[in-house]
């Protein structure tokens, strides 16, 4: 029998709130200001049990020329930050992946000077030799690896708290390489595929490139853990952002499913302001029509247009699993990313928000979208964990009570407008 479908469109208006919906969603999801943390709450899970809420972190790092891009043969790191609940003895626990989109590579912080310094003073040389530091893989003996994989730690954290295995990997090595366009993402798509190959014979047979590779993230010391048997493969979801949102656009599509691994299942993908090849004549090779489909962009987003969203609409059309559009009024592009952001103090952070002339607190994106209130970076950062969140508990933990806050209800941190809704009735 044919799946009936309930579609909601709203354009350029806010959605209203109602008490209802509101007790519903802080239900869903709960969050404690001063600490950040989420409450755990019971999910109606298809293999964990409920989480404890209690969260650990481990670190991967099989090299930073472990992995060659497939297009080019140049050299890619297999590396990983992985957070899971504690206690992972209670059945399987569904597995995301998350990748960071296009940044600097090194944290050379004499490059960083330097390269602002010629872009005030006009220098293109000097310019490019400064860029051309930042932008190395590997990067030069002594200067540290800029951890883009790390800025996703918040949201790592949150979800494990709700039972899932998170792992967010590095991909400094496409960001140096001479990959653009659909073959940019078409590598971090590879990238992702390469992972879960290793996560798929960790967990089936205990066995494989990841055995015994996990260590502290803090100290380096070596840890144990005991995924083998205990990661749904399954039962994955996958997050990108910026130019990874389009990689893992990529990535889900209809026509690329053959080239998951075997064993793996992609049941949610989630795309956050993603920068796609605009001069792409092949859609096809993102369309995602049989897995549920979410998307997001800031209307301060310095870096990616709004075609980002018109881009998802595109990739979705047809798509019989459930989509979800937001546009999320006074976020940016970098906030997403705590490596990226300002208050990390981290090598070529900043903001990228436009600001509005004569009047503080106010922001726009380059195409002089309507004035908003720009989010903090806690607040960008809560409404992004409040969706995710939802979205993936309710396509990977089966929790329809989450399908309150993926219709669009206004956020207490921001409001929330051009949504656009598809969802497929039981």
């Amino acid at each position: 029998m044919m799946k009936r479908h309930k579609r909601t469109r709203t354009s350029a208006r806010l959605l209203g709130l109602s008490a209802a919906v509101l007790s519903a969603a802080a239900a869903a999801f709960t969050y404690t200001a001063a600490t950040g943390a989420a409450a755990p709450t019971e999910a109606t899970g298809r293999n964990a049990g409920p989480s404890s809420g209690v969260t650990r972190t481990v670190r991967y790092d099989l090299g930073n020329e472990a992995w060659r891009l497939p297009q080019t043969g140049q050299p890619g790191e297999l590396t990983g930050v992985v957070h899971y609940p504690a206690d992972l003895s209670t059945g399987r626990h569904p597995l995301i992946v998350m990748l960071h989109g296009l940044h600097d590579t090194c944290a050379d912080r004499k490059a960083d000077a330097a390269r602002t310094a010629a872009e005030h003073d006009g220098d293109d040389a000097a310019y490019e030799a400064a860029n051309a530091k930042l932008s190395a893989w590997p990067c030069a003996s002594g200067t540290p690896a800029l951890p883009s994989e790390r800025g996703y730690d918040y949201l790592g954290r949150r979800l494990a708290a709700q039972g899932f295995v998170v792992v967010s990997v590095g991909a400094n090595g496409i960001n140096a390489s001479s990959v653009w366009g659909d073959d940019n993402a078409a590598a971090r798509a590879d990238l992702i595929n390469r992972h879960l190959r290793m996560w798929q014979e960790l967990s089936s047979k205990g066995k494989g490139e990841l055995a015994g590779k996990f260590a502290d993230p803090a100290t380096g010391a070596a840890r144990r853990v005991g995924f083998a048997h205990h990661v749904d493969m399954a039962n994955v979801g996958i997050m990108g952002h910026s130019r990874a949102g389009a990689g893992v656009t990529w990535q889900a599509a209809d026509r690329h499913r053959g080239q998951w691994p075997k064993g793996v299942e992609v049941k949610a993908v989630a795309a956050v302001a993603p920068a796609y090849n605009v001069m792409t004549e092949d859609m096809s090779n993102y369309t995602i029509t049989k897995t549920p489909f979410a998307t997001f962009r800031g209307t301060c987003d310095g870096q990616v247009g709004g075609e980002a969203l018109s881009f998802a609409a595109d990739a979705a059309k047809g798509n019989r699993s459930g989509f979800y559009r937001f546009a999320i009024h006074g976020a940016n592009h970098n906030y997403f990313n705590t490596q990226w952001s300002p208050q990390s103090r981290q090598v070529a952070a900043s903001d990228d928000a436009t600001p509005v002339e004569g009047h503080p607190g106010l922001c726009t994106d380059r195409e002089g979208a309507a004035p908003a209130k720009q989010l903090t970076e806690p607040q960008q950062r809560h409404v992004a964990t409040t969706y995710l969140g939802a979205f993936f508990r309710r396509y990977l933990l089966g929790d329809t009570g989450q399908d309150q806050v993926l219709t669009g209800v206004r956020h207490p941190d921001a409001a929330i407008t051009d949504v656009d809704v598809t969802t497929a009735a039981p």
